[in-house]
């Protein structure tokens, strides 16, 4: 049994995938959206789910433990984190659920095994494909991989603040973790070719700091170009949900369909490719 060390700096003990997490990640929520979406534009409850780029494998989890029938796939090339999603997640799974889960150490361009009822590309992850050519060859990739009836969701962010270098804070109260304080940083940002460099930190009561625990090196991709791109990888059609907002002005969770939305600051987008 490994003693943690109490006088330690919280940041020097902390786990940075626990951090994220619970700063970044809601997934029941996320779970809820997909689920409803899908049968919304299937008719039915889909059992079949790959998510690429899964990291800690939170949303895969989540799924075989709604149904019995629900099956799941969690992609990364990441050893680091899918040792800790085996040790953190699946270790806490039923038997049975166990069974139904399964995590590759490979590439997302690696062919399907089997066709899927949804693909999930979540928290921005795809936007390390740089170039039209690569992330047109992803969304090739996933449409065949995709049944008939098959379904892609994708994440996306904007507004004219994703153009700018800022940091933006909040405190997060967690349960377990206590209180601590998040960081997303937009270090740099290059509008000739759409570059966009983003770091999360955290910050701790003590005073300490975990700089940096987590960096991306992203393409800044548009709505109209993430769409046009799945329209010539073959998806024949491609629906935007846009966020709702409460009566205090603040995002209330609830994503539905939309043609056009407001020139927000900051805005969080899900879309749905169909074959």
């Amino acid at each position: 049994m490994q003693i943690q060390d109490l006088t330690s700096p919280a940041a020097h003990t902390a786990d940075r995938y626990r951090l994220y997490e619970r700063a970044v990640q809601n997934p029941r929520a996320e779970v809820d959206f997909i689920d409803h979406t899908y049968r919304e534009l299937r008719g039915r409850s889909a059992r079949w789910l790959r998510e690429d780029f899964c990291g800690t494998a939170a949303v895969c989890c989540e799924w075989v433990r709604r149904r019995p029938t629900n099956r799941a796939v969690g992609v990364d090339r990441d050893p680091e984190v899918l040792d800790w999603a085996q040790r953190n997640h699946l270790a806490t799974l039923t038997s049975d659920q166990r069974t139904r889960i399964q995590l590759l150490e490979q590439d997302v361009a690696t062919p399907a095994s089997r066709p899927l009822d949804l693909v999930l590309a979540l928290n921005f992850s795809y936007w390390l494909l740089a170039g039209r050519a690569a992330l047109r060859a992803y969304f090739e990739q996933v449409r065949a991989a995709l049944a008939p009836d098959g379904v892609l969701l994708l994440d996306a962010y904007g507004g004219y603040d994703a153009y700018r270098r800022i940091i933006e804070e909040r405190t997060v109260e967690d349960p377990e973790l206590g209180t601590f304080g998040y960081e997303w940083e937009q270090a740099l940002y290059d509008p000739v070719s759409g570059r966009l460099v983003c770091h999360i930190h955290f910050n701790f009561p003590d005073g300490s700091r975990l700089e940096r625990a987590f960096s991306y090196d992203w393409r800044l991709w548009s709505l109209p170009e993430i769409r046009e791109l799945l329209t010539e990888a073959g998806f024949s059609r491609v629906q935007v949900y846009w966020q709702g907002w409460d009566a205090q002005g603040l995002p209330d969770g609830r994503f539905v369909p939309v043609e056009a939305a407001a020139p927000d600051a900051g805005w969080i987008a899900y879309l749905s490719a169909e074959p």
